[in-house]
């Protein structure tokens, strides 16, 4: 598996490729990231959205028609997507498959799962690959999503850091903005962040 990472925007929102066996799947391409995603695939299966924030799906619509591609996004944040509810401009994109609470897929033999993390926003989730976690607005390198947005929820942020706090594997995480960590190296700052929600 080979992954490809390019912050986008005026966010640097992290959009990123993955490859695997000349294959690849598109997650949460922000602001402008049409041209780079376009120069890096040869054999595109899907665009996967973390969750529904306009920095992380601004290019939804056009990479889905230039590149013939079908949009995954969990359906509680869809109406992020339609709607653009904060007002930024971007041109609306409609998921063709709402994803279910910790729904798993299979694309050409790539198998993924949308871990259900509400809290930032309702649908919000972390896609597992193998063994990396592209985290979205969940985990940063030791920090947390912000739960002070519209549509956004302390209380369930809270249940979804003590869901994560219970896996075992040491597995990569890949977040929506600045660098790469694993959960192993998180686990305290996330228990940190447990007494402040």
């Amino acid at each position: 598996m080979e992954i490809l990472k390019q912050p986008m925007g005026d966010y640097q929102t992290n959009c990123y490729i993955v490859k695997i066996n000349n294959k690849e799947l598109i997650i949460d391409p922000g602001v402008g990231a049409t041209l780079w995603v376009k120069q890096n695939v040869s054999n595109p299966l899907a665009i996967l959205n973390t969750h529904g924030h306009f920095d992380h799906v601004w290019s939804n619509a056009q990479l889905s028609k230039e590149l013939d591609l079908k949009i995954y996004c969990p359906k509680d944040d869809n109406f992020m997507l339609e709607k653009d509810p904060y007002s930024f401009g971007m041109t609306p994109s409609y998921a063709d498959i709402l994803v279910e609470p910790d729904q798993e897929f299979d694309f050409d033999g790539i198998k993924v799962k949308f871990h259900h993390f509400p809290g930032h926003t309702p649908g919000c989730s972390a896609i597992q690959i193998e063994d990396a976690l592209f985290s979205g607005d969940f985990i940063f390198q030791n920090s947390i999503g912000r739960c002070d947005f519209p549509f956004s929820n302390p209380s369930d942020m809270k249940k979804s850091i003590n869901k994560i706090l219970k896996w075992e594997k040491n597995i990569r995480i890949y977040p929506g903005h600045g660098s790469n960590t694993s959960l192993f190296q998180e686990k305290d700052s996330l228990k940190n962040w447990l007494n402040y929600l």
